[in-house]
């Protein structure tokens, strides 16, 4: 094939974000201690502007200060306040933007592959449109900034962020509904914007190609609006494209995001963030067949590159808009006040002819048709009160909040049949019928939720309390068979944590958390005398772990096990229209990670998982859940000699078999797998002075081109990446 020649070529050569050379910068910097310093930023999920100051792991009244960037061992998104990873009382995985830039990371399916705990990929690389994999056995939501990306009730009006906005990512494991409201029982992860820096003048462009016609090309500019400072700005967009994997099929990509920061280094700042993306096409939604893939068909197995759909029908295009603000006021050293909002507009008109998963004849593929056009507008807001008071010899570390997220959804969706495919010489391009409308509908759903949290330090014993309350109302209109119906909900969470820090680093703790999810149904507890709407699906973890950092590095290693019950799940009853609220689903595991963000010019993240998801109302694990992962991915600069400049590394990424389902033969396992990674950079100033700014570098993923199974749905699978390497050369100021 044309790309394979390219493929190969890239190998060898180089990708680099155009932020990669920044970064080193910044992160390479000397941190600045201070007993005075301060957090400047509104914490939460976010990245905040300016310089961020985190209290430093080893010490009582010293802080550190990454310029422009947090520390890698500092996180926000489990207590919504800037604290040591090595201080908090539940598993978090931060990906930095280095680690990003080093893998040469393009969506977050890619992005979360070395975490512990992750099942990735669940539909392989073809469905690229959507980031879909499970957290400790679970779909977990996604939070932009502080705030939640909110779904279609059906998830095809689904927001995709592009990593090229990201400065870094954390994963939250375990539920956390005391500060985020409605989320899963396996976590959250919790993205955050590049926003305007403290630095007068700072940028960089790049221009990325690689396999299957990849190209790209990003923008990254910010700087000082005003000669002192009180107005910054960052503007950063991206316009990419490339075939994917399936024959005939592929993708484009246009964003852009200003940002501006008012209120410099003062006391008062607010930030207003845009981004505008448009996907006027996103490869194919489509699959294998089980049989043909995963395993033989009477024919063989189909090739990596198989199309079950129809390029003359294929139509992929999303829009996507947001507006976001970040308000913060520090009334004194102590107290502060944070506000956020956004308002987003997402809207999707998707067609395709898809497969069934079965054959008619020995090589002739039943396929279907579906069609959706599909838009949503979302509110969310947070607001919180936050404080600094001493009782005695407890230190307390005060939150208190209000929080609102509003979302109307409408959608008109069409199902209908298609002609048959033969396997061994598809035809595409053939007439297909105009499905029917089978739904026409719009969703009306709104939050309401107080919040409040203590976190208090005695000594090296660190107790935290959180606790919330919400209130959920529903409403949804189906205007084809005329009916309405409507929920409402109101649920009390909390979580409780103790963790005790040794000064030589060690520190064990056990936490308790809950979460709820509200869920669609009707539901009868007499037998079907009466029926009501379906109550939210409840969730609670036990954990308890190690964590190790050595004191003034940031060499950290955590370790955990966990146990999840999730209860109040729906199980339908044979033969009726209704359900019980009878299901329970629990999920056992340990998980071990180790992260170096970079010392002595070593970057390293390394992660093991073992779990069992049992789902007792089947007695089987939940469907494309898996038994673990393990991953190891190391890279290295050369500080001097002749390679002064060169950084190096690869990486292995291990999953365990995942359980796809049972049909007529019997249970469906996706075998176990191992994939290989590289990258290369280079520093091009080391040939030449003229060369200042300009880098280089490669990445490849699946360096061997291994042929797998990432993940079957029933009768439905999909491969696997095949190899994909990409190069890029970059300039930044």
């Amino acid at each position: 094939m044309k790309h394979s020649g390219l493929a190969c070529l890239v190998v060898g050569l180089s990708f680099a974000a155009p932020s990669v050379h920044a970064a080193e910068k910044e992160e390479a910097a000397p941190a600045l201690r201070s007993s005075e310093a301060k957090l400047k930023a509104g914490g939460g999920v976010s990245a905040a502007h300016g310089a961020k100051q985190a209290p430093v792991a080893s010490t009582d009244d010293e802080q550190v200060m990454v310029r422009g960037r947090r520390a890698s061992t500092v996180a926000s998104s489990a207590t919504k306040t800037d604290t040591p990873l090595v201080d908090t009382a539940q598993s978090v995985t931060v990906i930095t933007r280095n680690e990003m830039d080093v893998r040469g990371v393009l969506s977050l399916n890619q992005a979360v592959r070395y975490a512990a705990g992750i099942t990735q990929d669940q539909r392989g690389s073809t469905a690229t449109r959507y980031d879909m994999f499970a957290l400790r056995g679970f779909s977990v939501p996604t939070f932009l900034d502080g705030l939640k990306l909110q779904a279609s009730p059906t998830g095809y009006a689904t927001a995709q962020t592009d990593t090229s906005r990201l400065d870094r990512i954390e994963i939250l494991k375990g539920p956390a509904s005391a500060l985020y409201g409605q989320s899963s029982p396996g976590g959250l992860v919790a993205l955050s914007s590049k926003l305007p820096t403290e630095a007068r003048s700072y940028g960089g462009v790049a221009a990325t190609g690689g396999s299957f016609d990849l190209y790209r090309v990003d923008a990254d500019v910010g700087g000082w609006a005003t000669d002192n400072g009180m107005v910054r700005y960052r503007i950063y967009g991206t316009a990419n494209g490339s075939h994917s994997q399936l024959t005939k099929t592929g993708s484009r990509r246009f964003s852009i995001s200003p940002a501006f920061t008012f209120g410099g280094d003062g006391p008062t700042t607010l930030t207003l963030l845009g981004n505008y993306q448009y996907d006027p096409t996103n490869a194919s939604y489509g699959s294998v067949p089980r049989v043909g893939s995963l395993v033989s068909a009477p024919y063989g197995k189909l090739p990596r590159d198989f199309y079950d759909g129809d390029t003359g029908y294929e139509q992929f295009k999303r829009k996507q808009g947001a507006i976001t603000y970040i308000f913060t006021h520090h009334f004194d050293k102590d107290w502060s006040f944070t506000s956020r909002g956004r308002y987003d507009d997402v809207s999707t008109a998707y067609q395709s002819v898809y497969s069934l998963g079965t054959y008619a004849s020995p090589t002739e593929l039943e396929r279907g048709t579906f069609g959706t056009n599909e838009r949503m507008h979302n509110l969310a807001f947070d607001n919180q009160f936050r404080g600094h008071v001493n009782t005695g010899p407890v230190h307390h570390t005060l939150m208190a909040g209000f929080d609102y997220q509003q979302s109307t959804a409408s959608e008109l969706a069409r199902s209908g049949s298609a002609p048959t495919l033969n396997v061994l010489n598809p035809v595409y391009g053939v007439a297909i019928t105009t499905p029917g409308v089978y739904a026409n509908y719009d969703t009306h759903q709104q939050q309401y939720g107080v919040y409040a949290q203590d976190e208090l330090r005695i000594g090296s014993l660190y107790l935290t309390g959180s606790l919330r309350n919400d209130w959920y109302t529903a409403q949804q209109n189906e205007y084809i068979g005329g009916s309405a119906t409507d929920q409402s909900a109101s649920q009390i969470t909390f979580r409780a944590s103790g963790l005790y820090h040794f000064k030589f680093g060690l520190s064990p703790y056990i936490s308790y958390s809950t979460s709820f999810q509200p869920q669609s149904g009707i539901v009868s507890d007499n037998g079907g005398l009466s029926t009501r709407q379906a109550n939210p699906s409840l969730g609670k973890q036990l954990e308890g772990g190690v964590k190790y950092q050595i004191p003034g590095t940031p060499v950290l290693l955590t370790a955990a096990g966990f146990h999840i019950e999730q209860t109040n799940v729906l199980v339908s009853v044979p033969n009726t229209a209704y359900s019980t609220e009878s299901g329970k689903v629990h999920s056992d595991g340990f998980e071990f990670e180790a992260h170096v963000d970079v010392y002595k010019n070593l970057m390293v993240v390394a992660a093991f998982s073992s779990q069992s998801v049992h789902d007792d109302s089947t007695g089987k694990p939940l469907v494309q859940s898996g038994k673990g992962n393990a991953s190891l991915f190391a890279f290295y600069t050369m500080p001097s000699g002749p390679v002064k400049g060169l950084g190096f590394g690869g990486g292995l990424r291990y999953s365990a078999k995942v359980y796809g389902g049972t049909v007529a033969s019997g249970d469906v396992t996706v075998p176990s797998y191992v994939v290989f990674d590289g990258s290369l950079r280079y520093d091009l100033s080391q040939l030449s002075p003229s060369l200042k700014g300009w880098s280089a570098a490669a990445s490849v993923r699946n360096l061997f081109d291994k042929n797998y199974v990432a993940s079957c749905y029933t009768e439905w699978c999909w491969y696997g990446e095949r190899r994909n390497a990409q190069a890029t050369i970059g300039y930044s100021w």
